[in-house]
């Protein structure tokens, strides 16, 4: 489940490009998404977009749909918190499972089925793009928390953190490293990983480390410059790792307390990267977006606060309705600079 979760939010980014291009019947993309990872009574289709049904209500994957998409259900339904219950209940193999798996009623349903779709999207385009370094960012963020545990001599807690790129995601992105001739990695990170399973303390965790890092770096630098530095390509990569995070929080908190620390971690880590990304673009979001950079700033630092520390506190911080506000609050603000970029191209 935790693996369709991230396989869900990854390309989540994405969805902002398919949805905001076109009123078609589209669909959004997926974290981690590829093809044959969605059951296999999800039908396909391509990233393309028609442009001959502009006009009809576009279709939103429930599989896929970033937060700020979901809304757009809660507030037609008139039903408190429907975005985060729908994420809670992925997969869904067909829209009618929103009703079975007792999300809304059959009547609620009725009123939004031409909206809902499952249909899985072969990525093209910078949408591919987005979900390539969205995934290669979920990998970051996992090797930051793992960092910072072994820094803290917790090599059991760290363990996991760096199982998941290689387990979780590497599987993931790896035809399209191959397609971007990016240098085979996974033994790197397998390395690491046993190494640290069996002698934490060797001198070569430092080394190996650093030369995982170094990897996915490399492996995001197959990216143009001019692409992973263009803000509104940044920002849609950043809501993909938000909404992981998002999503992870919310699996790490019940009953007003912690009860995962994996996942409250899986979550730091994934705004920290967020975070850095933003401030590779803030310079040039204040100079062309001031408005929208001072929001997004603002509800960074106030998201970041929810994670003191990678070991989790006795008691959260934020609740994770509060979590998905202000994930939700950068989500809407980086959709505007977005969707301003976009119109911009089309002249």
């Amino acid at each position: 489940m935790k693996k369709f979760r991230y396989l869900c939010m990854a390309v989540a980014a994405c969805a902002i490009v398919t949805l905001s291009s076109c009123n078609n019947g589209g669909t959004s993309t997926t974290e981690n998404s590829p093809a044959a990872s969605t059951p296999n009574s999800v039908a396909q289709t391509t990233e393309a977009v028609s442009h001959s049904s502009h006009g009809s209500k576009k279709q939103i994957n429930i599989n896929t749909a970033i937060l700020s998409e979901l809304d757009k259900f809660e507030a037609q339904l008139g039903v408190p918190a429907l975005s985060n219950k729908i994420q809670a209940n992925r997969p869904y193999a067909s829209p009618e499972e929103l009703v079975s798996k007792k999300v809304i009623t059959q009547e609620q349903f009725d009123k939004i089925k031409d909206q809902v779709t499952v249909q899985e999207v072969v990525l093209t385009g910078e949408a591919k793009d987005i979900d390539y370094m969205t995934k290669l960012g979920l990998m970051k963020g996992h090797l930051i928390v793992a960092q910072e545990l072994l820094d803290q001599n917790q090599p059991k807690q760290a363990e996991p953190h760096i199982g998941h790129p290689v387990e979780e995601i590497y599987v993931d992105v790896e035809d399209q490293l191959n397609e971007r001739k990016v240098k085979e990695f996974k033994t790197t990170l397998v390395s690491l990983q046993d190494l640290v399973k069996s002698n934490p303390k060797d001198g070569k965790v430092k080394t190996n480390f650093t030369t995982s890092m170094q990897s996915v770096d490399g492996a995001i630098a197959a990216l143009p410059e001019t692409q992973r530095t263009q803000p509104s390509f940044v920002l849609q990569v950043i809501n993909g790792l938000l909404d992981s995070a998002n999503s992870e929080y919310g699996a790490a908190v019940a009953d007003g307390k912690i009860t995962a620390a994996i996942e409250y971690q899986d979550s730091r880590g994934f705004v920290l990267y967020a975070d850095e990304l933003y401030k590779s673009i803030s310079s040039q979001m204040a100079k062309d977006k001031p408005e929208a950079d001072k929001a997004i700033r603002a509800s960074m630092a106030q998201l970041k606060k929810t994670w003191p520390s990678v070991i989790p506190p006795a008691k959260p911080v934020n609740t994770p309705e509060e979590v998905t506000k202000q994930v939700k609050a950068i989500e809407l603000e980086s959709q505007k600079v977005i969707d301003t970029a976009k119109t911009q191209a089309q002249r």
